[in-house]
């Protein structure tokens, strides 16, 4: 009988493999055009549906979008039925590296690398099943760069995920939010975040991820919360002066910064200091609201992963802490909607399930967006905020053939992009599912 430490590796092993075998043939596009048929499409920039519709897809990339389009005599149709064509959705905030029914601190301390990078393949393979086609990797969360083998191994075609934007390792202070607090101090357990506790420090951290293949910087900027009488408090860790030289080094390597920020004044700072998203974003001050919206700086304010907590606390204290800020976080959106201030879409999938952060939308809509602007945060916001703006975020001639289906009208019942019936990346099908009729 196999010990439960290797029947877990064991497991993973055989599920990589599958998706190994999974990505088979996984070239960029069809050898021949194919035109995708759908009762709807809905274009995501201006919210009109096309009904009837259709695609032509050539290669890896979008060839023409109307209710009727050219068929190439060597063209495959594929007739989906009676759904919604959209473009694939967009997770600005993901974690590949975390996975639920453990504590994430413990994670990093009991699972190796190799074991997690291997789980993150499985993670990828999963959220591009559900239609997710691009994501942000906001952190491994202690294995270092090894997010860099997944992304790269996707953009080989050696298996199949979402195109991937990744920042390592994020970083922190001494002491800080991500560090191994509350560890016997003898047994020297590692951060799950690279330390940085001034500017300089910053910058040479920022210097040796990019070294080693990231994409972008994650910082934790504020941390530990707490909500007492309805009171939420923050402490920051990083002032706007050490943040802008983040951001400053940054951007002479061509990227950007995102922050981890839950509150006053370390989102204050943020924006102050001109990073590319706040991220959760739970307290936001009108002098923050009104630098995000002077900055085009886009929150992402991850309500999936409060729900979940509030729902699967370790002990039902913990649950009706977190159900209290949940409640607290939504009713500061709705003034953060009504301020204007522009958003993108983001989960923090890893601590619940990949593959079901299309949750995200749903409580966008259930707290106060209307069901097209959270797709338009999503989607059009989402690929400005990844770099890929004018490449996917839309179905238009010319971008990525990055498309999804689903079930019945979106603008009607958000919950519908959480039944994803039919998946397509860079104009090859990754999952298709016949609509089921009543």
């Amino acid at each position: 009988m196999l010990s439960k430490g290797r029947a877990v590796c064991f497991t993973a092993l055989s599920l990589a493999a599958v998706s190994v075998a999974l990505a088979g043939d996984a070239g960029s596009g069809a050898a021949h055009p194919i035109v995708l048929r759908a009762a709807r499409l809905l274009d995501v920039g201006s919210g009109r549906m096309i009904s009837p519709a259709e695609v032509l897809v050539q290669g890896e990339r979008i060839a023409a979008v109307g209710d009727k389009v050219s068929h190439p005599p060597d063209a495959q149709t594929v007739d989906l039925g009676d759904v919604t064509l959209l473009p694939g959705l967009i997770d600005a905030h993901v974690h590949l590296f975390l996975h639920p029914g453990a504590a994430e601190d413990l994670q990093t301390v009991e699972e190796s690398v190799p074991k997690r990078t291997l789980a993150a393949a499985l993670a990828a393979r999963d959220d591009l099943l559900a239609g997710y086609t691009a994501e942000r990797d906001m952190g491994t969360e202690g294995a270092g760069s090894a997010d860099t083998a997944v992304r790269d191994a996707i953009n080989q075609h050696l298996i199949v995920g979402p195109r991937l934007r990744l920042s390592g390792n994020a970083i922190d202070i001494l002491g800080g939010h991500e560090d191994a607090n509350g560890f016997n101090p003898a047994q020297h357990v590692l951060s799950n975040a690279d330390y940085a506790n001034n500017a300089d420090e910053l910058v040479a951290a920022i210097r040796a991820q990019h070294k080693e293949g990231s994409d972008f910087v994650k910082i934790y900027e504020t941390g530990h919360d707490t909500l007492r009488d309805g009171t939420f408090q923050t402490p920051y860790q990083y002032t706007a002066a050490q943040l802008k030289a983040a951001v400053d080094e940054a951007s002479r390597l061509g990227t950007t910064v995102a922050v981890h920020a839950q509150g006053e004044p370390g989102t204050l700072y943020a924006a102050q200091a001109g990073v590319a998203s706040i991220d959760h974003a739970t307290q936001l001050s009108p002098q923050t609201m009104q630098l995000m919206k002077d900055k085009h700086i886009p929150a992402v304010p991850t309500f999936a992963v409060f729900e979940y907590f509030a729902q699967h606390g370790l002990t039902p204290e913990q649950s009706q802490r977190e159900g209290a800020l949940l409640e607290y976080k939504a009713q500061e959106f709705k003034k953060q909607l009504a301020a204007g201030i522009p958003f993108a879409v983001g989960s923090d999938v890893g601590p619940f399930p990949h593959g079901t952060q299309a949750r995200e939308l749903e409580l966008l809509v259930k707290y106060g967006m209307t069901p097209l602007a959270a797709l338009q945060a999503d989607m059009v916001n989402g690929a400005k905020l990844l770099g890929w703006e004018g490449q996917i975020g839309e179905l238009k001639a010319g971008y990525f053939a990055d498309i999804i289906a689903v079930p019945g009208n979106p603008l009607n019942d958000i919950s519908v992009v959480t039944r994803v019936l039919f998946v397509m990346k860079d104009g090859k099908i990754e999952r298709h599912e016949a609509v089921q009729t009543h």
